[in-house]
């Protein structure tokens, strides 16, 4: 039965054909598009090779297995091996040479900064705490410093307790080789706390751990874990380098903490490894000689840290300026072991003299004879017109001026035209124009209506009309677009009233406030109709393009500061870096050594008006000569108002506090070096901040302040007046004081952070140029020609302004054609219609120079 079933099922001959073709199924070719094979010949040629790359750029990472430099290409396998090799053993060395300085009794210590992150913690308590976890119990310091010996580790510690307080910590910060924040287990970031964490970033962090305290008395024990992964992620948006929070009620935890810091090698801090510098322990006056004298010496004792260190180099320490060294005397080890035969012997004592080539502390360049003609530095007046780019238009003769349109009947060809003479017209009745003046615009509606009164829709100023443009001149050759503006009041056809009330209710409409008026229309001014315009812009020039047009520098001699050309000028600021930096390695004192350091010249007054001081730096070659300082400066985005341009800002800048006044500009380079000016420094936007003052090599970070107005308290005390906010108490243990708990009325720290920045090669031909734009209002149109009014207000400041070029907000270009009547109006041609609401605008360029610098003082705030 199954075999006839089988039969029927499969079928037989064409059956099993048909059963196969419909089965079967039809696809469609993927592409329409037929690619032929290339021709491939033996060489490829260069066009070949470009038709190939297309544009592409070779990538920076080399493929597997391929060599990288052309001198690899020719190094065996054995070779590179042992070229990596070298460079793992000099990273090794390097690694061990800077860690050199801590190993044995007499090693140097390492700075440990405890900064807690709120008032009520009391730092010397974490200190005692760590230092039992290490079976170190005679620390019972309950002012300035610990120095701790941790013999388990063989290494000395120094331990610098700092107070919640802003100017306290960054201090402290700079110091250290390890910062330890100490957070309470219920820890909250508020404004204050950004304020603190975010200025310690900014200035430059070394290693960084954290400790948790009350954390066993505050959270239990099954959240204790989880609570510590938050904690951990909430402080790792300020240090991303943070791997892990230790609890302080654990021993283990402090112990471990305790070996991490005394074996890990620091990170450092760039801009301060740099340089030579030294934590002060103790500062010694001589006693005064002479009354009359105004200064002395000081010795200060410490351990070289840091580069090694030059005795022809100046040293800046802060809170006093910039000193020179008379002597460095190295001060013995008490603990050094000598050998026995060495026991009576008297080890000599290592003493560095400056040589004759130490640096000066000169400021400017001398200054130098220049027998320049006094005529040379008086801005000139004999110019008939402003200066655009770097020629005086309109002022040598008027040979480039078109001249005036002769009265020619309608039809008048050119040969025809030469046979008339300026001062021979047919009859005026041949006058009349007939050209189309559909194209006519008003713009003022009240004036529609006066002419609609007079019998006409349109202003009429021809020889018919019985009225003269301009005395003395021959009529436009635009007769239909122009006001009748006469010298004569009773022909003009707006009272000078009426166009004061007028004027006023167009800019009227259009006042907002200053910092959102520089948003929506940036750099426009208005002038007074009593202001005449070629006085008050007299410093200002015309440039055809910001980026690409050259600045007259001549131009400038009159209003250049007299200290300006003896400023410092680094042509070349790679090349001179590169040099300093090589310089400061060839050090006499190493780093390590401790030493006695003996300052001359040192007022006296300081000794009772400021602070004792806790850190000084060793100043690069020239960083003590003021230069143009460029800084580039990203403003915070949360802040609720713009900075102003020349508004009072405190800067610092590595180890210096600076009190100044910066001007803003543009970003970026130009091929003319010149840089539009920036009246405001709007919040998440960057600028370039100048000014004059000491110069500072290398890329350094920069934070930025601004005075915060005193609040008072809740018991109505100013905090500022509760506690000394000046340089850390790190000698004297006299200075510490009691900080109240704070409180969220209380500012905690007199300054607030709005932005940072980093420094830039100083240059003193960059020229900020600060933009004016003067608006006009275009009053009556006529296909490419316009009457503008407003923008200027006498017939001699068109004259004037009149070879400067005109644009509109839509982007027209135009220039000035001709002035009208005595009121400021004028006729300009542009390069297309504009709109009866575009306006009509000229820019207008002088330089601005920076302003000095100023040495911030802390007692000021």
């Amino acid at each position: 039965m199954s075999l006839p079933y089988r039969f029927k099922a499969r079928g037989t001959g064409n059956n099993a054909a048909m059963a196969h073709t419909t089965t079967s199924v039809h696809h469609h070719r993927s592409t329409t598009k037929v690619e032929h094979k290339p021709f491939k010949s033996r060489f490829a040629s260069k066009s070949a090779l470009k038709d190939q790359a297309k544009g592409k750029i070779e990538s920076q990472r080399p493929e597997r297995g391929q060599r990288k430099t052309p001198h690899q290409q020719v190094m065996s396998k054995l070779a590179r091996r042992n070229q990596a090799k070298q460079l793992r053993m000099h990273h090794k060395d390097k690694k061990e040479g800077e860690e050199l300085i801590f190993q044995g009794v007499d090693g140097a210590a390492k700075h440990i900064a405890v900064v807690p992150l709120s008032s009520d913690i009391n730092p010397y308590s974490v200190i005692k705490t760590l230092n039992e976890s290490v079976d170190i119990s005679d620390s019972n310091v309950s002012s300035g410093t610990v120095p701790v010996r941790v013999d388990r580790f063989r290494r000395n510690l120094l331990y610098l307790p700092a107070k919640f307080d802003l100017l306290n910590a960054l201090d402290i910060c700079k110091l250290a080789d390890w910062v330890i924040f100490v957070l309470d287990a219920e820890q909250k970031y508020g404004e204050e706390e950004d304020l603190f964490l975010r200025s310690l970033e900014g200035q430059g962090i070394t290693n960084v751990t954290a400790l948790v305290i009350n954390l066993d008395q505050t959270i239990p024990a099954p959240k204790r874990m989880r609570h510590l992964t938050e904690m951990n992620i909430a402080l790792g948006r300020y240090f991303p380098a943070l791997d892990k929070l230790s609890s302080l009620d654990s021993k283990s935890d402090c112990s471990n903490l305790v070996r991490r810091i005394c074996t890990a090698s620091t990170r450092g801090i760039r801009w301060r490894d740099d340089r030579s510098w030294m934590l002060i322990e103790q500062a010694n006056w001589s006693p005064q000689v002479d009354e009359t004298t105004a200064t002395t010496s000081v010795t200060l004792f410490g351990t070289i840290r840091g580069k090694a260190l030059n005795p022809d180099r100046l040293v800046h320490v802060p809170g006093w300026g910039d000193f020179r060294i008379s002597s460095i005397r190295q001060v013995p080890r008490q603990g050094q072991k000598r050998k026995a035969e060495e026991m009576d012997a008297d080890e000599p004592i290592k003493e560095w003299k400056p040589t004759a080539d130490q640096d000066d502390l000169a400021e400017l360049a001398p200054e130098e004879a220049e027998m320049q003609d006094a005529a040379s530095t008086v801005a000139t007046t004999e110019h008939k017109g402003v200066l655009l780019d770097d020629h005086h238009y309109f002022s040598d003769d008027n040979s480039h001026m078109p001249p005036p349109p002769k009265k020619l009947p309608p039809g008048t060809s050119n040969y025809q035209a030469a046979w008339f003479l300026d001062d021979v017209s047919d009859s005026e009745s041949d006058m009349s124009d007939d050209e189309d003046r559909d194209g006519d615009v008003a713009m003022d509606a009240e004036q529609e209506s006066l002419n609609a009164g007079d019998g006409g829709g349109m202003v009429l100023t021809n020889a018919e009309d019985g009225g003269s443009v301009m005395e003395g001149k021959a009529p436009s050759e635009y007769p239909q677009s122009e006001m009748n503006l006469d010298d004569d009041q009773d022909d003009a056809p707006l009272e000078a009233e009426e166009e004061a009330r007028q004027l006023a209710e167009f800019r009227a409409s259009r006042r907002k406030k200053e910092a959102e008026e520089d948003l929506e229309f940036p750099d426009e001014i208005e002038l007074h109709p009593d202001v005449l315009a070629r006085e008050r812009l007299a410093k200002y020039r015309g440039l055809k393009s910001l980026r690409t047009s050259e600045w007259n520098h001549a131009e400038d001699a009159p209003y250049e500061p007299a200290e300006y050309k003896r400023l410092l000028q680094v042509p070349e600021y790679r090349k001179s870096y590169s040099s300093v930096i090589k310089e400061s390695l060839a050090g006499a004192v190493l780093a390590g050594t401790r030493v006695e350091i003996e300052l001359r010249d040192v007022p006296i007054s300081l000794q009772s008006r400021a602070p004792q001081p806790s850190s000084m730096f060793s100043l690069l070659r020239h960083e003590h000569k003021h230069a143009v300082i460029n800084l580039n400066v990203t403003l915070r985005s949360d802040l609720a108002e713009p900075v102003k341009s020349k508004d009072e800002l405190i800067v610092q800048i590595g180890h210096r506090r600076l009190l100044i006044n910066p001007v803003f500009s543009a970003a970026g380079q130009t091929p003319n070096d010149v840089h539009k000016f920036d009246r405001f420094l709007h919040p998440g936007r960057t600028a370039i901040a100048s000014f004059t003052g000491p110069l500072t090599w290398g890329s350094v970070p920069v934070l930025i302040f601004q005075r915060q107005s005193p609040r008072q308290s809740s018991d109505g005390t100013n905090p500022d007046t509760i506690e000394d906010t000046t340089a850390p108490a790190l000698i004297d243990a006299h200075t510490t004081t009691q900080r109240i708990p704070s409180s969220s009325s209380t500012p905690l720290s007199p300054l607030r952070l709005i932005g940072t920045a980093t420094t830039l090669p100083p240059s003193s031909t960059r020229v900020v140029a600060k933009r004016l734009i003067l608006t006009g209002h275009p009053y009556k149109i006529h296909k490419k020609l316009v009457t503008v009014r407003y923008m200027f207000f006498t017939r001699a400041d068109v004259q004037w302004f009149a070879a400067l070029p005109l644009f509109t907000r839509r982007g027209r270009q135009g220039f000035i054609k001709e002035p009208l009547g005595t009121h400021g109006y004028f006729k300009a041609t542009f390069d297309g219609r504009i709109g009866p609401l575009d306006a009509v605008g000229v820019a207008l360029y002088k330089r601005v120079w920076p302003r000095p610098a100023r040495v911030w003082e802390s007692e000021g705030v």
